[in-house]
């Protein structure tokens, strides 16, 4: 079954090659900040055709990754799903900062990577979530 994934990020480059890269395993929508990331997986879920994965970036405009997963989070708890059963969460971001993976855990995303990504490392984790085989 193909994946459905939602790219969360603000810097155009790294928007498209996450894009690119990810459309390959199933349908691949992007967002530019938290807002509109927090929109797109509620219309989704609202259409009953959720998000399998977000990859989302910490450090954006108008909401940031962290406050964007528990906007995400409490959407779901709001629908009878628990964050163990509803979308994985991929931090993915240039932050290398032990507070800021802390935050990123406590906020129940479910994994985290420093930019650059590398190709390898993502699918790994992807794959580490069940999403691919």
């Amino acid at each position: 079954m193909p994946m459905k994934t939602l790219v969360v990020e603000d810097e155009f480059t790294s928007r498209i090659l996450m894009q690119n890269f990810l459309a390959r395993y199933g349908e691949c929508h992007i967002a530019v900040d938290g807002e509109e990331a927090a929109e797109a997986f509620r219309m989704a879920l609202a259409g009953a055709a959720p998000y399998d994965l977000i990859c989302m970036d910490i450090r954006m405009p108008k909401m940031s990754g962290v406050e964007a997963v528990n906007r995400i989070r409490k959407l779901e708890t709001k629908d009878g799903v628990l964050s163990t059963n509803g979308v994985k969460i991929l931090m993915v971001t240039s932050v290398d900062d032990p507070k800021e993976v802390v935050g990123s855990f406590h906020a129940l995303c479910d994994a985290y990577l420093v930019k650059p990504v590398n190709k390898a490392s993502l699918l790994e984790e992807i794959r580490r979530m069940g999403l691919i085989a």
